[in-house]
């Protein structure tokens, strides 16, 4: 095997590590934060509930099942393989993903606006909601116009934004491990920082990844067709 094979032999097998890591996480997550909405009981709620607003609940729970849905065919939609060999399988899921999240980021404003985290995460919360629905109209306004590899930077990203229902949780459940260490940080400290963190740290990663995964192999590509010599045609013997 040459250097360049095991290179990019190297590179699949973390490729799908990767995306088996975020897969399972996805569906974990899924898995365990939609239920509590399903019992129709605030109590069960993943985040503090107002019990004087009636919608702070309801708009939880309606940004939590399509959101969840979203978290777990996202990953499905990264699959060259699936993407090829079933491609209308591939764009349903695509509008299944696209309504689940118009209608997941419409509660989550609702959700934000009502928050009893305070001012700060309600700001990272507006801000996530935004970003996730202008990346998605990207991606949609991309792949209308034919602009396949664009298509894939933006849902990269929609993606990433989508994932920070996954970050969150483990950056509250690292903050929460720090409470016991420091007893005087509070719930709300703990929760805008997970918050902030869940997004800039995605963003900052789905970046990475683009530069890794799609601009730096259609880097290399090019630089292998400028420095391979074009061929000259021998000019026919003249009679």
């Amino acid at each position: 095997m040459t250097t360049a094979s095991a290179a990019k032999s190297t590179r699949r097998r973390r490729w799908w590590a990767l995306w088996g890591l975020m897969a399972i996480s996805a569906i974990g997550i899924a898995a365990y934060a939609v239920p509590p909405y399903l019992s129709g009981d605030p109590a069960n709620s993943n985040v503090p509930v107002d019990p004087d607003v009636a919608l702070h609940y309801l708009s939880l729970g309606v940004h939590a099942l399509p959101g969840g849905l979203a978290l777990i065919i996202g990953p499905l939609q990264f699959v060259s393989k699936l993407r090829v060999s079933r491609p209308k399988l591939h764009r349903m899921l695509g509008r299944i993903y696209m309504i689940s999240i118009l209608i997941a980021s419409a509660a989550a404003l609702v959700a934000a606006t009502v928050s009893l985290g305070g001012f700060a995460i309600q700001v990272a919360f507006y801000i996530l909601t935004v970003a996730w629905l202008y990346t998605l109209a990207k991606a949609y306004r991309c792949i209308r116009r034919g602009e396949v590899q664009l298509h894939r930077i933006w849902m990269i990203r929609n993606y990433a934004l989508t994932f920070a229902a996954v970050t969150l949780r483990v950056y509250l459940i690292a903050g929460l491990q720090l409470k016991q260490v420091i007893p005087s940080l509070e719930f709300d400290q703990i929760y805008t920082a997970a918050g902030w963190a869940s997004i800039l740290g995605n963003v900052l990663v789905a970046e990475y990844f683009i530069v890794q995964r799609t601009l730096a192999p259609l880097a290399r590509r090019r630089q292998r067709q400028e420095s391979t010599p074009a061929t000259t045609p021998v000019p026919a013997a003249q009679s």
